[in-house]
């Protein structure tokens, strides 16, 4: 059972985020309610799925930027980096810092060249991802073009219109979504499962749909996690990929947001991982 007396907003929402071409195919969204002690899962869907949305990522992003923009009573966990090392950032404020991030870097390849130059050709890593143990830095290879349209299409527009509380960085207003960076990976290191739930290879099909069994379980059972419609889990379990586990997990992370908010001079521009 989760520990909660008092709730702030209504719906956990869970991202799984992808920077590719083809992004409509692999974001995935779990959304969520607190019932009953635990989160009861919704609706769990692709990025191509919501209104407006599609395959191609210009057509993925807009539709989930509006989306998000739309969930005034939610808390949003999305699974990229959203900031840098403090060493590589010359701006004061952390909204300084999105608000001229596209201005600076004018592609994904320019954004992780510039990065990596400026760090003396390494692969720095912000603090909370030494202390959450995130696998990566946020220009990493297999991961800077997840920071680089997180940042350009999703933060710069929403925040530039004021439609978005970033958590810690911000205040949190009530009256907007709530939205965290959070790590499934760091998640499941913290809960001591190291088993791989992910790969589309036939091969290995049938020993990579047990570990998401594995992991689903260990949700269900422990978390408190469960499902409004069966096909939902299905749905989750059959999804070769674990975008959409990871969406799932990403949902649960938004949980221990509301109500308990790292104090923002703790973090600075940097930022900080929930899991």
């Amino acid at each position: 059972m989760i520990n909660k007396t008092r709730w702030i907003k209504k719906k956990f929402i869970g991202v799984d985020f992808s920077g590719s071409a083809r992004a409509g195919n692999l974001i995935w969204l779990a959304i969520g309610v607190y019932e009953n002690g635990g989160l009861k899962i919704i609706d769990c869907r692709r990025a191509r799925d919501l209104p407006g949305g599609g395959i191609k990522r210009d057509l993925a992003l807009t539709a989930l930027r509006v989306f998000i923009g739309q969930q005034k009573n939610a808390v949003v966990g999305l699974d990229f980096p959203f900031s840098l090392p403090q060493q590589l950032v010359e701006e004061v404020s952390w909204e300084n810092f999105i608000l001229s991030f596209p201005g600076k870097y004018n592609s994904p390849g320019n954004f992780r060249k510039a990065c990596f130059e400026a760090a003396g050709r390494q692969e720095l890593k912000r603090k909370t991802e030494r202390e959450s143990k995130a696998p990566f830095s946020p220009y990493n290879l297999r991961l800077y073009r997840q920071t680089y349209f997180g940042i350009c299409d999703l933060f710069y527009p929403l925040l530039k219109n004021d439609q978005i509380s970033v958590l810690p960085m911000q205040e949190p207003e009530t009256a907007k979504p709530w939205l965290i960076e959070i790590c499934p990976a760091s998640f499941l290191k913290h809960e001591g499962i190291n088993i791989s739930y992910k790969g589309r290879s036939e091969c290995d099909r049938q020993e990579k749909y047990r570990a998401r069994q594995e992991i689903l379980g260990f949700m269900e059972n422990t978390k408190s996690v469960r499902f409004e419609l069966p096909e939902l889990r299905e749905t989750i379990l059959n999804n070769r990929g674990g975008d959409a586990l990871d969406s799932v997990i990403a949902a649960y992370c938004t949980l221990k947001v509301d109500g308990e908010i790292v104090p923002a001079y703790e973090v600075g521009i940097e930022g900080y991982i929930y899991y």
